[in-house]
């Protein structure tokens, strides 16, 4: 179905048109009128080529056209009024005219294209993220949950980094990961974990299950897209791909969370205005390298109680560095920053402080997301006799 265009958009943008067309106009009648009546040896006629000039600024090619050829009969009324129309000086200046307002609209006519090329990979990369890498519900199951998500790549929405959330029976699933890579050429392998993720995370299977699960996946998805020489169609060798990736659990009714981590920077609790990095017993190897490591997983519990915050991110954010290269202490900012704050109000703080810290646009894909159960796990009822 072909995409409606806003009406109230097109009637905005019409008169915004309307309004700024009455400057060529009225450039082109001052020209017109203080040429005619200066001296002899004043010509004011040239100054008619910022008519169409000023034009292409705000039109299109059409209307910038049409003013380029307003101004050249303007040039020869002008000729006509000084009794010089057919002197060689004023045959020149008309056929100049004429050449500069051609280009002028030729170059007109080439940004109108691009940027409506632009306007297409807009739409595409917006549509890849509803796909892929859709914004987490603010609840999902007993948690409080927000994201956020900053692709590096120019005009895109979408890029290496990717996380997805998904119910079990009895507890919540997150992953959060980092595709070897930046910006949009790193789809396939994000699209490739995700869709194995949402398909068996839902399953009651053990954590260790769906991380060797997800190896297998991922292991497969690079093997196909290799030639026969070893090396895939970028002339990357085997081995070279991969995904760090972090899993975490969270049942509902117990107060803890349960991790696996491949490679990736490990997560950060806020915990009665203390941040703490959970590091694991076992780290396990990222994604895709399974082939060369056999990694064995091993899950590692840590608490997660009512009031706590739980901070999942990649690298863009951790190894952001201000002007002196000093990496982004985000531990200690987490401690500041998250009091009193809601997962949505923490993310929202970071991505302030951080845009203060770096100061410039951040030189890699950067993703996070903040948990907070919504409510106090219920305790343990007494053991059977």
């Amino acid at each position: 179905m072909a995409r409606r265009r806003d009406p109230a958009g097109i009637r905005r943008s019409a008169r915004s048109t309307g309004a700024l067309i009455l400057i060529p106009l009225a450039l082109v009648a001052l020209i017109a009128i203080g040429d005619i009546f200066s001296p002899a040896d004043i010509h004011l006629g040239p100054l008619l080529v910022v008519a169409p000039a000023i034009t292409a600024s705000f039109a299109g090619p059409r209307l910038t056209a049409a003013i380029g050829a307003l101004s050249v009969a303007t040039l020869m009324v002008i000729g006509v009024e000084r009794g010089v129309f057919t002197t060689e000086n004023i045959q020149v200046q008309i056929a100049s005219l004429t050449a500069i307002s051609a280009f002028v609209v030729v170059f007109n006519h080439l940004h109108e294209r691009s940027r409506s090329e632009l306007v297409r990979v807009r739409r595409v990369s917006e549509a890849a993220q509803r796909v892929l890498q859709r914004p987490l519900p603010p609840s999902v199951g007993p948690l409080r949950v927000a994201s956020s998500y900053r692709a590096v790549a120019a005009d895109a929405r979408v890029g290496g980094d990717l996380f997805a959330a998904a119910r079990t029976g009895t507890s919540t699933r997150l992953i959060i990961g980092d595709v070897r890579g930046k910006g949009l050429e790193t789809l396939g392998d994000t699209a490739l974990l995700l869709g194995a993720f949402r398909a068996a995370a839902h399953q009651q299977a053990p954590l260790p299950t769906l991380a060797a699960y997800l190896e297998g996946s991922v292991s497969w998805g690079l093997a196909e897209i290799t030639g026969d020489g070893g090396h895939d169609a970028e002339g990357m060798e085997v081995g070279e791909g991969f995904v760090t990736a972090l899993i975490v659990d969270i049942p509902d009714d117990e107060p803890r969370l349960t991790v696996i981590n491949c490679g990736h920077p490990p997560p950060v609790l806020l915990h009665r205005g203390r941040a703490t990095t959970l590091d694991v017993c076992q780290p396990a190897p990222p994604l895709g390298l399974g082939s060369l490591a056999d990694p064995a997983y091993s899950a590692t519990d840590f608490g997660f109680e009512e009031g706590d915050l739980l901070l999942l991110y990649t690298d863009g954010i951790s190894e952001a560095r201000d002007a002196h290269g000093v990496f982004y202490p985000l531990a200690s900012r987490l401690a500041r920053l998250g009091e009193g704050s809601d997962p949505a109000g923490l993310l929202a703080g970071i991505n302030q402080d951080l845009d203060d810290y770096v100061g410039g646009p951040l030189l890699d894909d950067a993703a996070m997301i903040a948990v907070a159960r919504d409510q106090p796990a219920p305790a343990p009822g007494p053991l059977p006799a």
